[in-house]
């Protein structure tokens, strides 16, 4: 069965780059974005984890772990550090977790229980769904999942945007509108009455009965 938003994100342990990780203990009381990859030393993968490196203080600001994932050894992922930074110019110090055995990319649905046991002879084409970004919460429960194709890069900074989202209407009764941005209006949720709206967010504007906007709450 597919992973889905608030569902609890599957706790494992394995080795990483950076040693040996026990998941939800890793994450501990703030947030993480794990982020997968089918194969080391793959084009546009290499692309990903560069930019990541150059973007980690921005999600470390925001209270979140980052922790990428690759079908190959631990080995491999060392090795691949040095080209990742030759081509971003920017260090990898977040940890890469091994998946040799694909048991972590089964275990969050990203391939088949069938798909056998060793990343040997596998192409990036095989492992093809694990190109999928996890954000998760202080609960350990899955707040966002994207699934990219293989010649896509994915866009670190909408990944903070959401991230930015999702921790801004978890304190406050607010979404965010299509195309948001830190600083524009939000929307007052439904949960939130005309009258209570009046004293959380005075000179609230009703665009629709339906669509009240506030400027963000601090």
């Amino acid at each position: 069965m597919s992973l889905r938003i608030n569902d609890v994100a599957p706790d494992f342990t394995a080795e990483t780059t950076q040693g040996t990780i026990h998941f939800h203990e890793w994450i501990g009381d703030g947030w993480a974005v794990l982020f997968s990859h089918p194969k080391d030393f793959t084009p546009v993968c290499t692309t990903e984890l560069g930019a990541m490196a150059g973007l980690q203080h921005e999600f470390e600001a925001r209270g979140a772990k980052v922790i990428g994932l690759s079908v190959d050894p631990v080995d491999s992922h060392h090795g691949w550090e040095k080209d990742i930074e030759e081509v971003s110019g920017h260090k990898v110090k977040y940890p890469i977790i091994g998946d040799p055995e694909l048991k972590i990319a089964k275990l969050y649905n990203m391939l088949a229980a069938d798909e056998g046991d060793s990343c040997e002879g596998r192409t990036p084409a095989d492992n093809a769904p694990v190109r999928t970004v996890f954000v998760i919460g202080p609960d350990k429960k899955i707040k966002l999942n994207l699934t990219y194709p293989m010649t896509t890069g994915r866009n670190f900074h909408e990944i903070l945007r959401t991230l930015d989202s999702i921790q801004l209407t978890t304190k406050h009764k607010v979404a965010t509108p299509a195309n948001w941005q830190q600083g524009d209006d939000v929307i007052i949720t439904g949960a939130v009455s005309n009258e209570e709206a009046a004293v959380k967010f005075p000179g609230f504007k009703t665009v629709k009965p339906y669509l009240r906007t506030t400027a963000q709450p601090k």
